[in-house]
C-alpha cells in the first residue's frame, strides 16, 4: 500500500511539471507567420487551461488507457499550443 501510495505522489508531481519543447523558429503548417512571439502568453494560457481542466484522478484514468503515457493534463497543454501555432516537439 506504501508503494502505491508512493508511486502516486510521484505521478502527480511529474505530471504538474511537464514543459513542452516548442521549436520557436519555425512554423506551425496551419499559419503562414511565424507565431513564436507569442509563445510566452501562449504558454502562461494552455497552462492554465489544462491545470483548470484536469483532477488528480482525470489524470490517472487517462494515463492508463494512453498509448504514450501521457496525462490528461500534458495531452491538453500540447493540443493548445498547437492549436495556438506552436510546434511542439514532445
Amino acid at each position: 500500500m506504501k508503494k502505491l501510495l508512493l508511486i502516486l505522489i510521484i505521478f502527480v508531481l511529474a505530471s504538474c511539471t511537464y514543459k513542452p519543447v516548442v521549436d520557436t523558429a519555425g512554423r506551425s503548417g496551419t499559419f503562414s507567420e511565424n507565431k513564436a512571439h507569442e509563445i510566452t502568453n501562449d504558454i502562461q494560457h494552455c497552462k492554465k487551461l489544462a491545470k483548470n481542466n484536469t483532477s488528480f484522478f482525470s489524470n490517472i484514468v487517462y494515463w492508463i488507457g494512453s498509448v504514450e503515457a501521457d496525462t490528461e493534463y500534458q495531452s491538453i497543454y500540447r493540443k493548445c499550443l498547437i492549436n495556438r501555432g506552436h510546434s511542439v516537439l514532445n
